[in-house]
């Protein structure tokens, strides 16, 4: 008989037990039932039993209840045997659905408000049951679980690979809870909790069952345990537990996912193969060229897929009144654009890089594709509803599966996209390395540096950097955002670093901005941790990021009055100012920065004069217009309102409250840094992205409000949380086929944007330059220089994309050399060293070619020619150029 000792009270257990114990005993009394599931257990029943009686339990009344799912061995007959004698129990059921079926069955038959679930197999300790229950008896938990992760948690008697095993099936259930040990099966919670589970969950975790209907306020912790193998019987658990658990983790998260629907699809998806290379082939044979034969042989797969997957494949989990709803078409045709251009992604990047026949691109392309269409239906376009007992965990499905996602997309296309110009004059940067430069400083060109050194001067090698830089804010902005307002906000805010225009730029080209904002994700990381977190070591990680976002940008420095300002204004905070910490955080920005310092001092700090006096004396113009217009598009138009009621929300005038000091830190840094540009713009122009990386203290805020507006939200507030889900449908959609039209162009059509306006013929724009400068040197049999009379974009392209000429480094001037600013291309080649030279004036406008001031800085000069560049037999844009021979310094009187 399980003994209860009661606080000053001495009451027998037969009058405790009895309907009519006294009164004041009873209120004293939690009651409690423990749900033991069992098959064949014979030889395990009789010991947990008594371990579970012996066990010492104040002040609760309680109740055994054996969960038997169709032993066959003679347990049920040794349950009975207990009773007569003890509050044991024995619950007949089937194991239809599992041992979380027969828990849900016990626990319907439970009396106790309490019920603790464990295993039969001696595995879990019972002495710990009292540890389990009594956080949720004083209400300071709704659950709490037996880990064997948390410090103090063991499992003596297990090999490595079967903790490995039960590390990667808690690491499955990350997105769903942040539990150490989510595949426990000993916890206790109160039983409205446990009868809340769907009535036909199945599989034996029926814990992460009872978190994941438990919704976002759900209070659940873990106390250690240590976990003891079973010594006698048979373990349970073999592969087709573990697909059972997948299967459920996948519908936990919403989507219709299961081996019927896979098979259906399966079978869906092999006509749809089937159709798919069919046509493509014929097509591609025909001559209608890769683009086009993979478009129309994707689309008419896509429409014959729709058809038999909605009215078969996943027909069976669809509810009547949702197969006639047009915005499930409208999710489908989402659902495969994203798929038909991270296929044409894939198919581009094995046939140009790897050198892959078509044929065998399309199969990889198609495997992809269907991987997406496959998740894509089960999770988006056919979700299950009954599963989504807290909307929540839907939001943080979508933010693995995009980022999942959009990590792909950007892979496949890093490579195969052409330069844009930006890009390629930071290559030449990285062709001339340096501590610093004129218009940026050193970071973009010791990233591209390193990516070509790895990867070669390719498209893929320039880029890399970006993409790793993307990963790495991607990163600080999860643990910044969990720190601030939890999980579920941090993984929608890596959701909206994904989809938001500015921020997925940032990961695919190679741009000062991608540096930047990794730093200035990374320096937000720390600053919190040190001045909301207390922690002293995080003062040095400022400093580096700060040192680190310098050497990419100098808008970074922004952060240093937001920082002053924050310690002013919060108490908690000023004592920071009367430590070492932040002054030694300067201290290692300083020194990392200080080669960009040393550059300038050696060039008459032109850097420093070109981001400050130049800007500000240049003329008056009022751009506060197009300041609020470029974060509309960095941010799209929705992003951009739904960040300023975002900020609305944050608490700034109850200072007692718990959330006051994370919106003032919010707060401040945005506000501070928006600021300068908003006073910046009432007299001078803006660029499109200088307000990009700011926007990223607020992201935590815009993802907390996202998750917070459940049922008790204003309508308003619910609106604003359903408009973000087409807001970055249409951003990926429009990313993809955007990507996808710049390397395969429209089907039939090619491009409609000529080299002036689009990045997509710059290879062909290279090699016809080349081709050019070929035919001049043959004929004067002399190395000839290339003169783009832009800027930098021409001379900075041709270096890259001219591969006829092996030196097209050193021969790609820039139009410095003819009097012009052209950057840093005026301090790379300057004009007595070049004395003598012919070479290629060339420009995309004609009128550039044509300035009398021209004819003085060469001895003679011919007439204007044209040259078409064509991609894909299709002519895409024109140059023009001119051949001037004997270049002269016009830097010395004779050329005046």
């Amino acid at each position: 008989m399980y003994r209860l000792l009661l606080h000053k009270q001495k009451v027998s257990i037969g009058n405790l037990l009895s309907p009519r114990a006294p009164d004041y005993i009873m209120k004293h009394i939690h009651s409690v039932s423990i749900v033991v599931p069992t098959l064949n257990e014979v030889d395990n029943i009789d010991l947990l039993l008594s371990s579970i009686l012996s066990q010492p339990a104040p002040n609760i009344m309680l109740e055994i209840l054996v969960a038997d799912g169709g032993s066959t061995d003679g347990t049920r007959e040794r349950v009975q045997a207990w009773e007569a004698k003890s509050p044991v129990r024995l619950i007949r059921g089937d194991g239809t659905h599992g041992l979380a079926g027969d828990v849900l069955t016990a626990t319907r038959c439970a009396n106790g408000g309490i019920v603790v679930v464990m295993d039969a197999d001696l595995s879990h300790p019972p002495d710990r049951i009292p540890d389990l229950i009594k956080p949720i008896m004083d209400g300071s938990f709704d659950m709490m679980v037996g880990s064997r992760y948390v410090p103090g948690g063991a499992t003596p008697d297990w090999p490595k690979s079967r903790r490995l095993l039960s590390r990667l099936g808690g690491a499955l259930a990350w997105p769903i809870t942040e539990l150490r040990d989510p595949m426990s099966g000993f916890f206790a919670v109160r039983k409205e909790h446990l009868l809340a589970v769907d009535s036909d969950a199945s599989g034996f975790k029926i814990g992460l069952e009872v978190i994941a209907t438990g919704g976002e306020h759900f209070r659940v912790s873990e106390i250690p345990i240590i976990f003891r193998d079973r010594v006698l019987g048979q373990s349970k658990i073999g592969l087709g537990q573990m697909i059972s658990y997948i299967h459920r983790l996948l519908a936990l998260g919403g989507g219709v996912v299961s081996f019927g629907t896979a098979g259906r699809f399966a079978g869906v998806g092999l006509i749809g193969l089937a159709s798919d290379i069919l046509i493509f082939q014929v097509l591609f044979a025909a001559g209608f060229g890769l683009g086009v034969s993979h478009a129309v042989g994707f689309a008419f797969a896509a429409i014959l897929n729709y058809i038999l997957n909605s009215r078969w494949a996943f027909a069976p989990k669809i509810a009547h009144n949702q197969r006639r709803d047009w915005t499930r078409f409208a999710r489908f045709l989402t659902v495969c654009l994203l798929a038909f251009s991270l296929r044409g992604g894939i198919i581009a990047c094995a046939v140009q890089l790897f050198g892959w026949p078509p044929q065998v691109s399309l199969i990889l392309g198609i495997g992809a594709a269907a991987a997406v269409n496959y998740f894509g239906n089960a999770f988006f376009v056919f979700p299950s509803p009954k599963e989504r007992a807290s909307f929540v965990i839907p939001w943080r499905v979508a933010a693995i599966g995009v980022l999942g996602y959009v990590l792909l997309l950007r892979l496949a296309f890093l490579g195969v996209v052409d330069l844009i110009p930006e890009e390629a004059y930071y290559w030449n940067y990285a062709q001339h390395l340096d501590i610093g430069y004129l218009d940026h400083p050193p970071m973009v060109a010791w990233l591209i540096w390193l990516g070509t050194s790895l990867f070669g001067n390719t498209e893929f090698g320039v880029r890399i950097g970006a993409y790793v830089a993307w990963i790495a804010t991607a990163i600080f902005v999860f643990q910044f955002s969990r720190n601030l307002f939890g999980k579920s906000a941090a993984l929608v805010s890596v959701l909206l670093v994904a989809t938001l225009p500015f921020f997925f730029s940032t990961g695919i080209m190679m741009m000062p901005d991608a540096p930047l904002t990794a730093a200035w994700a990374g320096t937000l990381y720390f600053l919190e941790r040190a001045l909301l977190g207390d922690k002293r070591w995080a003062w040095l990680g400022a400093g580096a990021w700060v040192g680190f976002g310098m050497l990419s940008k100098y808008t970074i420095v922004l952060l240093g009055p937001a920082t002053l300002i924050f310690l002013l204004i919060d108490a908690r905070s000023r004592r920071w100012l009367l430590r070492p910490e932040p002054y030694i955080a300067f201290a290692i920005a300083v020194a990392l920065f200080s080669p960009v310092i040393i550059w300038n001092a050696m060039n008459e700090w032109v850097s420093f004069a070109f981001q400050s006096t130049r800007r500000l004396d240049s003329s008056t113009n009022f751009s506060l217009p197009a300041l609020a217009g470029s974060i509309a598009v960095l941010l799209t138009p929705f992003g951009s309102i739904a960040a300023l009621l975002a900020f609305r929300r944050l608490n700034f005038k109850d200072k007692a409250a718990e959330n006051f000091r994370r919106s003032t830190f919010v707060g401040v840094y945005t506000i501070v840094p928006l600021s300068v540009f908003v006073m910046f713009s009432l007299f001078h122009s803006v660029k499109l992205n200088w307000t990009g990386p700011i926007w990223l203290a607020l992201i935590p805020a815009i993802a907390a409000s996202i998750v917070a507006a459940t049922g008790k939200a204003s309508k308003f507030d619910n609106m604003v949380r359903q408009l973000w889900v087409p807001t970055m449908a249409s951003t990926l959609v429009i990313y993809g086929l955007g990507l996808h039209y710049l390397v395969l162009g429209l089907p039939m059509t090619g491009y409609v944007g000529t080299i002036r306006t689009l990045p997509v013929a710059w290879q062909e724009f290279g090699h016809t330059v080349g081709l050019v400068q070929n035919e001049i040197e043959r004929a004067t049999e002399k190395p000839v220089l290339l003169i783009g009379m832009d800027r930098y974009f021409l001379a900075s392209q041709t270096a890259f994309y001219n591969r006829l000429d092996e030196n097209a480094v050193k021969s790609s001037v820039g139009s410095g050399v003819v009097g012009k600013n052209s950057l840093m291309y005026n301090y790379w080649f300057e004009p007595e060293n070049l004395m003598g030279s012919n070479a290629i004036l060339f420009s995309l406008k004609r009128h550039e070619l044509e300035q009398e001031s021209l004819t003085k800085y060469f001895q003679s000069l011919t007439q204007v020619h044209q040259r078409e560049v064509v991609k894909q037999g299709v002519p895409v844009g024109r140059f023009y150029y001119r051949i001037g021979y004997q270049l002269r310094n016009c830097a010395v009187p004779e050329c005046r």
